[in-house]
């Protein structure tokens, strides 16, 4: 809950935020890359979701922008193979074009580009396979 809506006055709530800063107990930088650790490597979302997010929890762009760009595309790709991998125990037994979608699908709600979940899906099935075949 924000200070104003505590009814403190604006110049108090200034003194006590800057106050915060000081001894380091707001600090939005650090939030951010928690945040953007936290969430990518539990829940695999994309820089875009990621983006977002953070936009909606009131970081400033310039920390957004900069937090997020630390993202490798490596690791983008990493978090979505191990959430594509996550899934591959309970689609195996659909179809495979049925397992294709769902698993895209998956991506895309997770804020990846059609063509990045459409090759991480090509690539988990492809590996699964090769380790069935093995």
């Amino acid at each position: 809950m924000s200070l104003a809506a505590k009814d403190v006055p604006p110049k108090v709530a200034a003194r006590v935020l800057d106050r915060f800063q000081e001894v380091g107990l707001v600090d939005d930088v650090a939030y951010a890359g928690a945040w953007v650790q936290s969430r990518q490597s539990g829940r695999g979302l994309s820089r875009r979701a990621l983006t977002q997010e953070l936009r909606r929890k009131g970081v400033p762009d310039d920390i957004v922008r900069d937090t997020v760009d630390n993202i490798s595309p490596d690791e983008e790709w990493a978090a979505a193979s191990a959430l594509v991998a996550r899934k591959l125990n309970v689609t195996r037994s659909l179809e495979p074009a049925k397992r294709f979608r769902r698993l895209v699908g998956l991506l895309a709600r997770k804020g990846y580009s059609s063509s990045v979940a459409m090759a991480v899906v090509r690539q988990v099935i492809a590996d699964e396979q090769r380790a069935h075949d093995g």
